[in-house]
């Protein structure tokens, strides 16, 4: 019969902000670069989305850039 592997307790650290996950692994030791509170598709990624506008705002913008 095949046994589980064993799972040890770690603290991840984020190497780009320093933000601490506690997780449970089966890897002895975890690294991380980039998380989600410093990743920019997470972090502003909505604030980018939502200073744009619409879709039908900015393609009127385009739309008076084009014809002025």
């Amino acid at each position: 019969m095949t046994q589980h592997p064993d799972t040890h307790i770690l603290d991840v650290v984020c190497a780009n902000c320093g933000t601490t996950y506690t997780i449970r692994s089966t890897a002895a030791s975890l690294a991380v670069e980039v998380c989600s509170n410093c990743h920019p598709a997470y972090a502003r990624g909505s604030e980018r989305a939502a200073a744009g506008g619409s879709r039908i705002e900015r393609f009127n913008r385009r739309r008076a850039l084009a014809t002025a």
